[in-house]
């Protein structure tokens, strides 16, 4: 069943507080600096040991708050007079989920045990979590807006980003792994594979990109694989958007990986003229791929693709891009 379109309140224009409700990793940070440049006030809420300790400091105000206390957090951004809010941030959901004695340390608030009885105990996914929390900032005069409009110059482009650029194998295994990515996606299993020589080495679940990058390099030991990434069709940008940075092509170059292929416009690139930099110092080709929004079929998976040969110009020039064979 395809995803529905969820129309998202416009961001409010400055000086307007803010909320940002935030998880672990740089995006927050990198989104605290965002509004601060545009001109908003940041209300911070950072989720009890998952937030980065510099992002406090960026924060108008700030307050450490439970990971399953969802009602406090409504509670304390209506006391602060905010409004819209951006939720943003890595929360290891493996441990969350599978340890039992975490949610001991986390006990939760009764709207969060509430919401878990009715609908995560048979339904954990992302977007199911989102509209629980949605809601109930909802019901607080609290609207989660787009995590992206304050950084719109960190999403990928369409085309090859780097000077490295991608092989003819790097080519062809994009557009072969690229609708079976479709598929995983429309499922809402995860959001990265990765591929050499049309074969599917690693599927992403749980664990999150980084992990499934390493369990790669320990099945692909003579490396040139490459890794696809993006968002389902219709992803809701009020939360877990797709994210790559430097430190995934550390890691990618570390396993054996030589080119990263992401959605263009979805996916965000943290830091990324030096993501850019590193890539290139790294022989790490970057390509952006342009793919569709429209709901997509299971009886058509190759639909997304129908403009695959855009992904391999470059976004230097105007010239087509000449690829060498491995």
């Amino acid at each position: 069943m395809a995803a529905s379109l969820a129309i998202l309140p416009d961001p409010p224009p400055p000086p307007a507080p803010i909320g940002l409700i935030a998880g672990g990793g740089d995006l927050p940070i990198f989104i605290a600096k965002g509004l601060i440049e545009m001109g908003h006030e940041v209300h911070g809420l950072g989720l009890h040991r998952q937030y980065d300790d510099q992002l406090p400091a960026l924060c108008t105000t700030f307050r450490d708050v439970g990971l399953l206390r969802i009602r406090s957090w409504g509670n304390r951004l209506r006391k602060m007079g905010v409004h819209h809010a951006i939720m943003v941030g890595k929360v290891d959901k493996a441990k969350l989920m599978h340890q039992r004695w975490k949610l001991v340390k986390n006990i939760p608030d009764l709207t969060t045990a509430t919401a878990w009885y009715k609908h995560l105990r048979h339904d954990r996914r992302s977007h199911a979590v989102l509209k629980v929390i949605a809601d109930e900032l909802d019901r607080n005069g609290v609207s989660l807006i787009d995590s992206t409009f304050p950084i719109t110059n960190q999403l990928s482009e369409p085309g090859v980003m780097t000077s490295t650029k991608p092989t003819s194998n790097h080519r062809a295994d994009i557009e072969f792994v690229w609708p079976l990515l479709t598929e995983l996606l429309r499922l809402d299993i995860g959001q990265s594979l990765t591929v050499r020589d049309r074969d599917v080495i690693s599927v992403e679940a749980v664990e999150g990109t980084d992990r499934m990058i390493e369990r790669t390099g320990h099945l692909c030991k003579r490396g040139g694989w490459t890794l696809v990434k993006g968002a389902r069709a219709q992803h809701d940008r009020r939360s877990d958007v797709p994210t790559v940075g430097v430190q995934t092509l550390e890691n990618m170059h570390k396993h054996g990986g030589a080119c990263l292929a992401i959605a263009a416009g979805d996916v965000i690139m943290l830091d990324r003229f030096a993501m850019l930099e590193r890539a290139d110092e790294l022989g790490i080709a970057i390509v952006g791929v342009p793919v569709s929004h429209a709901p997509i079929e299971p009886a058509e998976p190759a639909a997304p693709v129908a403009r695959m040969d855009l992904a391999f110009k470059s976004t230097k020039s105007d010239t087509p891009v000449h690829h060498a064979d491995e």
